[in-house]
């Protein structure tokens, strides 16, 4: 089990499993027009996989990858933030 996690395929496994829950919010969402609209969430989810991708790269010993993928995971959070306060 611990060679499952310390080689990134459980991480994998999540980040294909949050990209294919996103793909049925927004079919779910685009078909009803019920649930929860991707605006509210998108930003949120790509942040986090993201963050998900940098912890994979810090697996694999890929420093660069750490990096982009952590800075690409704030500014997706901050993306975020601004559409959330100008809601308010």
């Amino acid at each position: 089990m611990d060679e499952w996690v310390l080689s990134g395929k459980l991480l994998q496994l999540v980040m294909v499993v949050t990209a294919l829950e996103v793909l049925v919010l927004l079919v779910h969402h685009r078909m009803t027009g019920r649930g929860i609209a991707p605006k509210d969430y998108l930003w949120n989810v790509i942040s986090g996989l993201f963050l998900m991708m940098a912890v994979w790269c810090a697996l694999s010993k890929q420093t660069q990858g750490i990096a982009l993928f952590l800075t690409a995971a704030g500014v997706a959070h901050v993306a975020d933030l601004v559409i959330k306060c100008k809601k308010r």
